[in-house]
Formats: C-alpha cells, sequence, structure tokens
C-alpha cells in the first residue's frame, strides 16, 4: 500500500478535521500538477470547482475524470497518483471513512 495523500503531498492535501471515524480532506491541485503515488481509504467526495484530473493506478493505468462543481463521487480505497490535466485548480473535499 502506497503513503497516505496527506503524508506524501501536503501541498495538495489538507487534513481540516480527523476522529476515530471520518476524516476530512481539502484536496487543492494546481493545473499541470502531479502527485506522488498515495493511498486514499474508502471516500466521498465533493468537488468544489469544475476541473479534470487523470488518475493512475499502481499498474500504469490512466483514467481522464472531468470534474463539475458540485458533484459528489464515490471511491472505494485506492493507491494512485493524481494529475490535473485542465486548465484550472482542481478544488475537493474528500470525506474519508475509517
Amino acid at each position: 500500500m502506497a503513503a497516505d495523500a496527506a503524508q506524501v503531498a501536503p501541498d495538495v492535501y489538507k487534513v481540516l478535521f480527523e476522529n476515530d471515524r471520518v476524516r476530512l480532506i481539502e484536496a487543492r491541485l494546481q493545473p499541470g500538477v502531479t502527485t506522488a503515488m498515495h493511498h486514499h481509504r474508502d471516500n466521498l467526495v465533493y468537488n468544489l470547482a469544475d476541473g479534470t484530473v487523470a488518475f493512475t493506478d499502481e499498474s500504469g493505468g490512466t483514467v481522464e475524470v472531468p470534474l463539475a462543481a458540485g458533484e459528489t463521487m464515490w471511491f472505494p480505497a485506492v493507491d494512485h497518483s493524481t494529475h490535473n490535466t485542465g486548465s484550472t485548480e482542481v478544488r475537493s473535499l474528500l470525506f474519508e471513512l475509517k
């Protein structure tokens, strides 16, 4: 398993709240920036801004995902890197379950 997102990329992932059941992370990824491989627990994402990201998993498979402000998405636990392929800052809230 890859290291925790907030440890790998503290300039991108900021822990806003944490207790024994949930962790709330703010993600802010500038255009063109790519994070190192990192881990997320099962999580619900709420997008604060429109954008486009590419997620690359440990096998090298990449999927590009358009993000819409106000959209919510569910992701099972994952190890991946993230690349902002758009022209705007990607801003999201991640609610990670423990």
